[in-house]
């Protein structure tokens, strides 16, 4: 009996319906995150409360529980999905010019477009407001987010003939932390604004 064949009935309908539970249980997942990036936009905060976050998703507090340990883990979850859809964003716009120099602006300028769109800015603003206790809290996984968001600028500055470490972390440290100071400011840089970041960054990697 031990070494008996599984039927194939049985393991085929088992199989479907571990995937009918796995598709739930991500759509729950889903529902939590946009719930919580719409709280914290609400607040301007980077605190939701479980409740808040838990009522707004239209979930029950088993279905929260079952996928976070609690409040921590859903923030380091929705830090990752956020930062992972700017990557993507970042990569389809880098990907549609041609590479070096072309991509290293589109890299500036989609970084700051985040401040120019008012809902990219409302989602993005409570990480700008509370980003160095988020760091302090948690480190190693707000070192990751940002290393995915300077690996498409590294390779676009190597192409331009610049140095990937040094030069793209001066460009990301100026891109990213002028969108930040409209953010918490509340002000919109103008296409001007964006233009001059974009002469500045590009003017340092010709001097290298």
């Amino acid at each position: 009996m031990g070494n008996a064949v599984p039927n194939p009935v049985v393991l085929r309908v088992a199989r479907r319906g571990v995937a009918s539970r796995e598709q739930t249980y991500a759509d729950e997942v889903r529902r939590l995150l946009d719930a919580a990036f719409v709280t914290m936009r609400a607040s301007g905060e980077l605190e939701p409360r479980v409740s808040d976050i838990v009522r707004e998703s239209g979930l029950s507090n088993q279905a929260f529980y079952r996928h976070f340990a609690g409040k921590d883990e859903l923030l380091l979850a929705v830090l990752e999905d956020g930062q992972r859809q700017l990557v993507e964003y970042l990569e389809r716009r880098m990907g549609a010019v041609a590479d070096g120099i072309p991509r290293v602006r589109q890299w500036i300028e989609a970084v700051l477009e985040q401040a120019r769109n008012r809902d990219a800015a409302e989602r993005t603003r409570p990480f700008a407001v509370n980003g160095a206790r988020l760091r302090d809290r948690f480190p190693a996984e707000s070192k990751r987010a940002s290393e995915l968001v300077l690996a498409p600028l590294r390779s676009a500055v190597a192409a331009a003939g610049g140095d990937p470490e040094r030069d793209a972390a001066a460009i990301y440290h100026l891109s990213i932390g002028t969108m930040y100071d409209h953010l918490v400011a509340r002000t919109t840089p103008t296409r001007d604004d964006v233009a001059h970041i974009v002469r500045f960054a590009l003017a340092g990697i010709e001097q290298t």
